[in-house]
Order: C-alpha cells, then sequence, then structure tokens
C-alpha cells in the first residue's frame, strides 16, 4: 500500500448504502477510484489514492441515510484512518469495532447503523 493510499471495504446494506460512504469519504479525501456498482456483491473496496492531500480538512459532513448496519474497514497511513473515522463518525451513527496497527499503516473497523 502507498503512504497515500486509503482503502476501504465495506460489508452489509445494499450497494447504495456502499455508495452513500464512499461519496461522504469524498468529501474528506477527494473522488475514489469508482463507486461501488456490483448490485449483486456482498463487500465492496474503494480506493483513495491521495488520502493525505485530503480536500477539506473539517468541513461539515453531509452524508446520506443507510438502509441497513454497515461494516467499514478502513486501512492506510495512521492521519487518513483518523480522519476517515472522524468523517464517518460525524456523519453516521457509528459503533468502534476496534483498530490494528502496523509499521507504517493502521486498520480501523466501524459499524454505521441506520
Amino acid at each position: 500500500m502507498s503512504g497515500t493510499q486509503l482503502t476501504v471495504t465495506l460489508s452489509g446494506g445494499g450497494t447504495d448504502d456502499a455508495r452513500a460512504v464512499v461519496r461522504t469519504l469524498e468529501g474528506t479525501f477527494g473522488a475514489s477510484d469508482e463507486l461501488p456498482a456490483d448490485e449483486n456483491a456482498t463487500v465492496h473496496t474503494a480506493t483513495f489514492g491521495n488520502a493525505e492531500a485530503g480536500v477539506s480538512g473539517g468541513a461539515a459532513v453531509s452524508a446520506e441515510r443507510l438502509s441497513a448496519p454497515v461494516t467499514v474497514t478502513v486501512q492506510g497511513t495512521p492521519e487518513a484512518v483518523r480522519r476517515a473515522s472522524d468523517t464517518l463518525t460525524r456523519a453516521f451513527t457509528a459503533r468502534d469495532d476496534g483498530v490494528a496497527s502496523g509499521d507504517q499503516e493502521q486498520e480501523r473497523q466501524l459499524l454505521l447503523v441506520p
């Protein structure tokens, strides 16, 4: 993983829920590689290629409503993971399900509920 990349994995909910989460993160990180599109997928992923640059450090977060709980795992540099977690917890009702740290990257799992 590059030092400026954030990878987001989403499970639960539907494709529209995954898109809502990714669009929310785009307010902080800029456009993702692509929006989740496969209606039959049970796991969706999105990558933000320049997660450190960011678009808006502390801007207000506007989120869409979720139709079902979504488990989100964010992986990247500690700063990118912190910013993603902050963005998601401001935008959605969230439960922090833990963090794992490596030498130069971190992974955090959140449960977002409608």
